[in-house]
């Protein structure tokens, strides 16, 4: 089967936003432009490694540019976004692998997103890679995983961190004994039921 390489230089749209209650949500990254609609469903930990990532690098950049990058130190108002994702939601894969880097010519973040591969060594875990290399995991070769690549300013990326960290943080409250999530039904806790680890 070809691969499919969805490249957004830039997006009108970047987020990410879940399908579902909490404890059984979905989580899509979803890139947008004028009539292209990219959704890929990660899991509620690559969501957040990838937030966390991607502020430490900006926070690197601006940095690293004594204060004179295009970075801004926070998320500006007006790059907000609090919508609901775009319908229709359709899975296009499952990401297995996500990358980021900086393009210093351009200014702008690199995102990748490569699905899950069957293929024997390749690399289907949820690692983020931290590089700074604009070519980052993958190349545009005819074969391997599905990618989605997205381009975007350092204002976009830390409003996009920021909507990240709040839908990780919108799940299932942790237990006050054991930290574990609690479900609306009943929670079983070790902790508060004389089951002590020994």
């Amino acid at each position: 089967m070809p691969r499919h390489i969805f490249l957004y230089d830039p997006p009108d749209r970047l987020v990410i936003g879940t399908v579902g209650q909490p404890g059984e949500r979905t989580f899509f990254m979803q890139a947008r432009s004028a009539g292209q609609l990219t959704s890929v469903v990660l899991e509620k930990t690559q969501v957040a490694a990838l937030a966390e990532r991607l502020d430490q690098l900006l926070d690197e950049v601006l940095r690293a540019s004594g204060g004179t990058s295009s970075v801004p130190a926070v998320a500006p108002l007006e790059l907000n976004d609090t919508l609901p994702l775009d319908q229709p939601i359709v899975e296009e894969f499952r990401v297995g692998a996500l990358g980021l880097g900086w393009d210093p010519e351009t200014e702008r973040v690199i995102v990748e997103a490569l699905a899950i591969s069957d293929v024997a060594g390749d690399e289907t875990d949820d690692d983020t890679d931290d590089s700074t290399d604009p070519a980052l995991l993958s190349d545009d070769d005819a074969e391997g995983p599905d990618l989605l690549r997205v381009r975007i300013t350092g204002g976009v990326a830390r409003a996009f961190t920021k909507r990240a960290l709040a839908i990780v943080a919108a799940g299932r409250p942790p237990c006050q004994f054991c930290g574990q999530p609690l479900d609306p039904e009943s929670h079983v806790c070790a902790r508060s039921n004389g089951h002590h680890p020994h």
